[in-house]
């Protein structure tokens, strides 16, 4: 599985990548792995707000549908708009070409209840 170290994790398989003031969300490759041929994903428009651990969209796949839970809490600034034509980018590219969407954090202090690479990597090996 890939864990890419320039990255946060949250519990529930999302990655979060930092850049001046905003916050990239997407998928792990553990998540994308676990869910199988990803067939459909629905992601919030922008504007939406996102609340930290609550539903902010869903994702499809031949095995099983299941929610997306936001790992920090923002406003939507830009969706990944490719990924609802081609959710399969997920699958092929979790943490380049399928990121989902880009926040501004609203509660930046969220940020120190994510994962490390070394406590993601950890936690993904014991499950």
């Amino acid at each position: 599985m890939l864990v890419p170290e320039n990255l946060l994790y949250s519990a529930e398989h999302g990655w979060v990548k930092e850049e001046h003031g905003k916050v990239t969300i997407g998928l792990t490759d553990f998540a994308q792995d676990e869910f199988g041929d990803i067939v459909f994903v629905e992601l919030p428009e922008v504007g939406d707000e996102l609340e930290i651990d609550e539903p902010y969209g869903s994702v499809e796949s031949v095995k099983t549908v299941s929610e997306l839970y936001a790992p920090l809490s923002g406003k939507v600034i830009e969706v990944n708009e490719p990924i609802g034509d081609s959710p399969e980018l997920i699958n092929e590219s979790p943490y380049e070409n399928a990121w989902l969407v880009v926040i501004e954090p609203s509660k930046p202090e969220e940020k120190e209840q994510l994962l490390s690479r070394e406590a993601y990597a950890k936690m993904i090996n014991q499950a």
